[in-house]
């Protein structure tokens, strides 16, 4: 007998990707065939699937970039997509097609209404995106990585929490080490659209730490290739040792090294943070659509988890006020990770895994 096959539709970025590989991990245990439908971007994040997930490339666009030309071809890059998707799943009928929002997961979703296959939606933010919007009304579950989620009227979500990989659940609830007379770990990483104020303002503002602090701490910064070399100087200028590279593949075990997380409040970062259990300086992307970064950061703030400024706000003296706070004081930012670890949902692979299984059994 042939395993059920489930088609994960995702792509854009990380925070789409790395829930969905979550995912992909706990259906392939589970004995479950996996399909991954992206486009030609969401490819690039693909690497770190499982190699039991076939992936599938098909043509996708977007009304946000481009000009008058490529905003043209969208309907027809789409149209193209969706006729893959139909191709495909009349091939190998999917037992149930997940969508993890973006414009990559159009394809599958569409082609998953036109032959009403059960299927369902995975929002990680507090806001929903405009995809998952459109297509909330036409499927069996919506699944909330954050909570609460500002759903469309009439929608009913499910809270299921943020999927992590593996490779998070790995450094789950690690040991915190609480800042000292010792060396010091500082993680600053922002993501691929909003990295470049963090590296306006964190070299200077870790530069303006008392001199005690200032000689132990350790900082691992991922800038964008362009910022690469200020940055650097940036730091060799304040005489700090610091790390700086566009992408790191090994966040998870910085993450859990980390004293203190200055960062983005992306839904995957949050939800990363909460599972390893560290202290953060969260700073919302201030253009995200429907603020939803600021959404997805309440969580831990409200826990006193995490200090959240928005850019508004945002100089070098005011972080390096809050990270002065942090850094200072032992017993709060042990108090810090543990608040952390108390809004963590550790399980929310398997939460998706079974709604996945209830919708597939059920419909």
């Amino acid at each position: 007998m042939t395993a059920p096959l489930i088609v994960i539709a995702a792509g854009g970025t990380g925070g789409h990707m790395f829930p969905a590989q979550s995912l992909a991990e706990e259906m392939l245990a589970r004995g479950w065939r996996v399909k991954l439908s992206t486009d030609d971007r969401g490819a690039r994040y693909a690497g770190g699937f499982p190699e039991d997930v076939d992936i599938e490339v098909v043509p996708a666009a977007t009304f946000a970039r481009g000009g008058l030309a490529a905003k043209a071809m969208v309907p027809v890059k789409l149209s193209g997509g969706v006729f893959r998707a139909l191709k495909a799943f009349r091939a190998d009928r999917p037992t149930l097609v997940a969508g993890f929002g973006g414009y990559p997961s159009i394809p599958a979703l569409a082609a998953a209404v036109l032959l009403k296959l059960p299927r369902i939606i995975h929002e990680q933010n507090g806001v929903p995106g405009r995809v998952n919007e459109v297509f909330a009304t036409r499927v069996d579950a919506f699944a909330c990585g954050t909570w609460p989620t500002t759903l469309p009227k009439g929608i009913e979500g499910a809270h299921t929490g943020n999927p992590v990989r593996a490779s998070v659940m790995a450094r789950a609830a690690a040991p915190y080490i609480a800042p000292g007379d010792y060396p010091m770990s500082v993680l600053v990483i922002g993501g691929s659209q909003g990295a470049r104020i963090l590296s306006d303002v964190v070299p200077e503002a870790l530069s303006r730490l008392p001199n005690a602090i200032r000689g132990q701490l350790r900082i691992a910064h991922q800038a964008r290739p362009e910022d690469h070399e200020r940055v650097t100087a940036a730091y060799d200028a304040a005489g700090m040792v610091a790390e700086v590279q566009p992408f790191f593949a090994d966040v998870p075990t910085r993450m859990a090294d980390a004293q203190l997380v200055i960062s983005r409040s992306g839904a995957s970062t949050v939800a990363d943070l909460s599972v390893i259990g560290r202290p953060a300086i969260l700073i919302p992307y201030a253009i995200a659509a429907g603020d939803h970064q600021t959404a997805n950061a309440r969580g831990l703030t409200e826990a006193g988890a995490a200090i959240m400024l928005p850019e508004s706000k945002l100089t070098p003296e005011t972080l390096a006020e809050q990270a002065t706070l942090i850094l200072s004081n032992p017993d709060g930012a042990s108090r810090m990770a543990r608040a952390a670890l108390s809004v963590a949902v550790p399980d929310a692979a398997t939460r998706l895994a079974d709604l996945v299984q209830y919708v597939s059994q059920t419909r």
